[in-house]
């Protein structure tokens, strides 16, 4: 299958999943969630692998935290 990449079943799977709960206060919570899952990648250490999924992960979950407070502020 060309350009298609097989999941090789002895791959090891990193998941990271981070969330982020924001108090609005007047009993209202948000809460921004971001799961992704990966694999590790030849020379690299399922440690490697774990920092790496962690940070993007992590980088995505403040940019979307980020994005959601900055709206709502606009709606006050």
């Amino acid at each position: 299958m060309k350009g298609k990449k097989k999941r090789m079943t002895n791959q090891t799977s990193i998941r990271v999943d981070l969330q982020f709960t924001r108090n609005l206060g007047n009993y209202e919570n948000i809460k921004i969630g971001i799961a992704i899952e990966d694999f590790k990648r030849d020379g690299e250490s399922t440690d490697e692998a774990t920092d790496r999924v962690y940070k993007f992960v992590e980088k995505k979950l403040i940019e979307k935290v980020n994005e959601i407070e900055e709206e709502l502020k606009g709606k006050k």
